[in-house]
């Protein structure tokens, strides 16, 4: 993995315990963990298909009444 090993990991989780403390980490996972699981979702659906009508045809309608 990134040709990291233990002491590595440990070393950056100290890092981080004393950059954010003890009470601020949980959010910090928290939000990478939902950064993540968006971009898997947005990377996996299917694109969608814009279909509100453009501002021409509004104009083209309101001359028909």
């Amino acid at each position: 993995m990134f040709g990291l090993g233990l002491p590595e990991i440990l070393i950056i989780l100290v890092i981080a315990l004393v950059l954010f403390g003890a009470g601020r980490l949980p959010e910090v996972g928290r939000g990478l963990g939902q950064a993540i699981k968006n971009f898997k979702k947005s990377v996996s659906e299917p694109e969608e298909i814009n279909v509100t009508p453009k501002v021409g045809g509004e104009k083209k309608e309101e001359e028909k009444k």
